[in-house]
This record gives structure tokens, sequence and C-alpha cells, in this order.
């Protein structure tokens, strides 16, 4: 009795098919969960109170360095990009305000003066953040604010 051509044909594909339904049958699947969990909704998804804009208050810093009147001051400070500055020979007192809409800054200021007494303060949004004074020949101090 001959071989029936499809029976060994089949024998020779059955993985494939079984493969092809397995994929058809998952296709279907998740194309019903998606149009069960509102995928193709055309609605916006945003609401209205996200798109409310909050109130925007920007941070005023200021850098001051101070000691007796007429006294000469070597400063380093970083800015408000954490980039190191220098300002030498500078009469003292030394102010320097900045105004940055960054989240959080950090400040730091050092400062040596040709006198015996020496004094720094970093200031943000007219609060005292850091303080400091010291007294001593050629006198150097310095204050640092880790987070503003």
């Amino acid at each position: 009795m001959p071989k029936i051509p499809v029976a060994s044909a089949f024998k020779r594909l059955w993985i494939a098919v079984v493969v092809v339904m397995v994929i058809a049958v998952a296709g279907f699947c998740v194309l019903r969960l998606r149009s069960y969990f509102g995928e193709h909704d055309d609605r916006p998804i945003t609401s209205g109170a996200a798109d409310e804009i909050k109130p925007f208050n920007p941070k005023k810093v200021v850098y001051e360095v101070y000691g007796p009147p007429g006294s000469i001051a070597n400063i380093n400070y970083l800015d408000i990009n954490a980039q190191p500055q220098k300002v030498s020979n500078v009469p003292l007192p030394w102010t320097l305000s900045v105004v940055t809409t960054l989240p959080s800054v950090s400040v730091n200021v050092i400062a040596q003066v040709d006198a015996d007494q020496v004094g720094c303060r970093i200031i943000v949004n007219d609060e005292v953040k850091a303080e400091r004074s010291v007294s001593g020949v050629n006198a150097q101090t310095f204050c640092i604010v880790k987070s503003a």
C-alpha cells in the first residue's frame, strides 16, 4: 500500500503548524487585552490638574565677605553652576548676588584677608544659611551650603 503524501507532509510540518496557531492565539489575546484596558481610547491622557502651572519662585543667593573696612581679600567661590571662581585683591566688604531657577545649588566661599579679622555669609532667599567669622593674622575663613 502506497503512503499518502499528505500524511508524510503533515509529519514534517506539524511543528510549524502548531507554532503558527500559538502565535495566532497569542496575538488575539494581546489584542483583546489591549482593547479591554483602553489602549485604543482616543481621549487625552492628561487631566486638568496636571495642566496647571504651579507657582515658581527663583532662588536668590548672596555671597558676602566682610572684615575691617579697607582691608584687601582674595576670594574663591563656587558659582551657581558649581564652577570655581577667583576674585583677587578686592576691598571689603564684598558682595555677590545671583538669581537661579535651578532646583538645588551648592555654594561655597573661601576668603583670606590682609587683616586680623574676616567673616563670610551665604544668604538664600533672605535667610542666612551659613555664617562664619575668624580672627588671626592674615585671617582666612569659609562658608559652605551643600544644598540650597
